[in-house]
């Protein structure tokens, strides 16, 4: 995995089920790969992200959990999973409808 995040930039994300009762969830972090981008929405401080997955499967989007360990063991060939360091951050998270409007 490329840009890999500290465990104090994990620290800030907020623990699952934090923004269950949110309309417009917000977004800490934000890995990608190929078609495939993982909004990351709250963290259980393990390994389980809550996330927004958008995929050549389901290019609308949608919810789930996914396994961080998972995510950062992917590969296709010589391309890993990457995390932008520019569109969200665990000190600056973006709401998620303003991430899906803009592409960040």
């Amino acid at each position: 995995m490329w840009n890999t995040p500290a465990e104090a930039q994990l620290a800030l994300i907020p623990d699952l089920y934090s923004q269950e009762n949110v309309k417009d969830k917000k977004v800490y972090m934000k890995f990608f790969m190929g078609g495939w981008t993982w909004y990351i929405l709250e963290f259980d401080k393990k390994d389980t992200f809550f996330a927004f997955v958008v995929s050549p499967m389901e290019p609308d989007g949608g919810y789930g959990y996914t396994s961080f360990s998972e995510i950062k063991a992917l590969k296709s060939g010589f391309v890993e999973v990457d995390r932008d360091l520019h569109s969200a951050s665990p000190r600056k998270p973006k709401s998620l409808s303003t991430m899906l409007k803009t592409g960040g």
